[in-house]
């Protein structure tokens, strides 16, 4: 059996300082590979172009044209951001003191900042990671007031007091089991951090000192109850595909292959392994905001579980995916939801998921949508790869009034 002890971290000085110059999110021009269109300026843009006289059809070029038919979205706007293409957004927050100014995390060591709601983003630089020859993917970020923390790989743990302003690296042990995918701040100085291996460390001192939460690694809770009829769990390589974490602070994660499921709870001393009730493997899964469990499976499709809380029985919801395989489902409240996925596929929910309806716009939309977060129930993002940034319009029945 494969304890899990541990570590103690001493926090060293090397800071994140923002660069010298820098301009201020309102300063930063917006820069994109085709000229910007929002969906604000297209609409007026659209009105006063209709009270010209008809001497000559209205012809925009095929940038243009892409443009407006992304900026046609129902509910949603893209925010074009200044990054390499290729850049997969993975993760976002921010602070609670100060709704406008915000987080935004990916791959290629990417570190974006915005002070205006989203509207606008601009590059931090990391002079601790750039000293390295190591190229960090951000896998998560999350705030508590002022105070907030961010994971990425190869193993990188970052902590700010001053929201942002400056960020200073915590050294992390080197026997850590797996690779940071997830961190949550709970309170004062304390946080939650999850890795790919199903270890849970918790900290009340600024990340000092670290405790362990479970007992033991997935695999070796696998190795011990792979007699239970745990179908699949002979073939667990060990880490999890994706990790989800309640507001409670409950957590379901699916296993590498897809092929059965696991949840723990607070207080308990190892991971609960399920088999999943359904033929095909499962793609995600996460929290409902009335407490019950949503679940994805490969190639499309969506279920919801019965009743609220932990449970093994999920029924299927019809969704109209085009065969894309959704990967991401983010609550706006009890009723409203909003799920993602492949090839620009976006559906929403008003009824808590009795019924799905597509938001055709989002199919001109050539990238993968990874990750649906609501800040609020006005505040919501979606994220994708190639840095595909939308914003949700919480104007929209304005707009379109």
């Amino acid at each position: 059996m494969a304890s899990l002890t541990s570590p103690t971290f001493t926090t060293n000085t090397r800071c994140l300082q923002r660069p010298q110059n820098s301009h201020s999110p309102s300063q930063q021009p917006r820069l994109s590979q085709r000229p910007e269109l929002n969906r604000r300026h297209f609409i007026s843009q659209t009105a006063s172009l209709s009270s010209l006289p008809l001497l000559s059809p209205l012809i925009l070029n095929p940038q243009q044209a892409n443009a407006a038919a992304e900026d046609s979205l129902s509910e949603w706007e893209r925010v074009y951001l200044p990054i390499d293409p290729g850049v997969v957004l993975l993760d976002i927050a921010f602070v609670p003191d100060d709704t406008n100014h915000g987080f935004l995390l990916g791959t290629r060591q990417t570190i974006m900042e915005t002070k205006d709601g989203g509207n606008t983003w601009v590059q931090r630089s990391i002079p601790s990671a750039e000293d390295e020859d190591f190229n960090y993917r951000f896998n998560s970020i999350s705030f508590k007031g002022k105070e907030g923390w961010i994971v990425g790989k190869p193993a990188i743990l970052l902590y700010t007091a001053d929201s942002g302003e400056t960020w200073e690296r915590i050294p992390l042990s080197a026997q850590l089991p797996g690779d940071m995918v997830y961190i949550k701040a709970t309170e004062e100085k304390s946080a939650e951090m999850v890795t790919d291996e199903g270890a849970i460390y918790v900290t009340s001192n600024r990340g000092y000192n670290w405790r362990a939460a479970v007992q033991e690694s997935v695999s070796a809770t696998l190795n011990r109850t792979v007699s239970s009829g745990i179908s699949g769990a002979s073939y667990y390589t060990g880490t999890f595909n994706t990790v989800n974490r309640s507001p409670n602070g409950n957590y379901v994660a699916v296993s590498s292959r897809g092929n059965f499921y696991l949840t723990w709870e607070p207080g308990q001393a190892f991971w609960q392994p399920h088999n999943r009730a359904i033929a095909r493997r499962i793609q995600n899964m996460g929290w409902r905001a009335d407490g019950g469990l949503w679940l994805l499976v490969r190639g499309g499709g969506l279920y919801l579980s019965k009743g609220t809380g932990i449970s093994e029985e999920f029924e299927e919801i019809p969704v109209q995916s085009r065969g894309f395989g959704i990967l991401d489902v983010g609550y706006r409240s009890k009723e409203e939801a909003w799920a993602a996925g492949g090839s620009g596929i976006l559906l929403r929910t008003t009824n808590g998921g009795k019924t799905w309806t597509r938001d055709k716009a989002a199919d001109n939309i050539a990238a993968n949508l990874y990750s649906v977060k609501f800040i609020d129930d006005k505040k919501g993002f979606v994220l994708g790869n190639d840095g595909v940034l939308l914003r949700f319009l919480n104007d929209a029945a304005i707009l379109y009034a």
